[in-house]
């Protein structure tokens, strides 16, 4: 079954292929394909659409994103498998997915590794920002550019608010080994489960909760199962805007520029629409009947403190989470 599921893949990534190759050559406009997960209302789908937009200003018309979005090219993984072997352009994944290609992404997963916003930006749109973008070339991925994704909380079907609430619970979590380790941590049961499989699995009793953002909370309706949102804002992933190294390297350094520019403007523009998002967000949901709850983090904080201590036991992680630590 799995060896039929990656000749599907193969099979359909050679086809899209074709047809984009095509599409290039019958035009002298560059086509870009970018697929991702989101909604259409989302903040870093309207992000993606400025982007295009100020793509197509720059280049006047040379170049030309064409967005997918709603799963229709795939899963996070699956558009990141696409952009491996050149089927498809560029996608928008979680960076806690994407520590799957870059081993150093997974400091991000670290639990309240942020004093706050203000800290947060610094990093991601510094030098250290700048070097986990190139983290990942070697498996022929290139982050853009970095959209915030605001802090991840807990909500459930039942109230929870200390650790200890959490125990005996199953959490959905993403395909994150970082993700997995916190909620066990913090005695949950993390299960891994996709994204668009999830309302679903909440529906069915698959799982008691999950943890994301405020805007996904409530763009995906999982307000509508679980009405308890614990504000502990364990930890703040932010998203990443990926292209693959076989599409990059066939741009021309014009061309690149005009893409780099364009995306570093859509995360600025991104970063407005996301506050306005988690505003919405948060009346929203209230409205709809759901419990918003503010954690004590003190207690949180302590049983996350092994998750630091396994990490800096790697010489090259420790660095790296100084290095963030000491950004001003």
């Amino acid at each position: 079954m799995r060896e039929l599921k990656f000749l599907y893949k193969i099979g359909f990534g050679l086809l899209l292929v074709f047809l984009f190759t095509g599409c290039e050559q019958e035009s002298k406009t560059k086509v870009i394909k970018l697929g991702h997960g989101l909604d259409m209302s989302h903040p870093v789908h309207k992000a993606m659409v400025f982007m295009a937009e100020r793509v197509k200003d720059k280049s006047e018309g040379k170049m030309q994103i064409d967005i997918y979005p709603n799963q229709q090219l795939g899963s996070e993984r699956e558009c990141l498998e696409l952009l491996q072997i050149g089927s498809l352009g560029m996608t928008k994944v979680s960076t806690g997915v994407m520590e799957n290609f870059a081993p150093e992404l997974k400091v991000f997963g670290l639990p309240f590794l942020f004093r706050d916003r203000e800290h947060r930006f610094n990093v991601l749109e510094g030098e250290i920002g700048e070097e986990f973008l190139n983290s990942s070339l070697d498996k022929r991925l290139k982050g853009l550019t970095f959209y915030d994704a605001g802090s991840r909380s807990f909500y459930t079907k039942e109230p929870i608010e200390i650790p200890k609430d959490l125990e005996g619970l199953k959490i959905r979590v993403m395909e994150s080994q970082t993700a997995i380790n916190m909620v066990k941590n913090l005695g949950g049961s993390p299960t891994p489960i996709a994204w668009g499989e999830l309302y679903t699995a909440l529906q069915q009793g698959i799982v008691d909760g999950a943890e994301n953002n405020l805007p996904s909370f409530y763009l995906s309706r999982h307000y509508e199962v679980c009405k308890y949102f614990l504000v502990d804002e364990h930890t703040a992933i932010p998203d990443e805007l990926v292209i693959g190294t076989l599409v990059w390297n066939k741009l021309s350094d014009q061309e690149k520029q005009w893409l780099k520019e364009a995306a570093m403007e859509s995360s600025e523009y991104q970063k407005k629409l996301w506050r306005e998002a988690e505003l919405e967000a948060l009346e929203k949901i209230q409205e709809a009947g759901v419990t918003v709850i503010e954690a004590d983090k003190t207690e949180f904080r302590e049983k996350v403190k092994p998750m630091y201590e396994e990490f800096e036991q790697n010489p090259e992680m420790k660095q790296i989470i100084e290095e963030i630590q000491a950004v001003k």
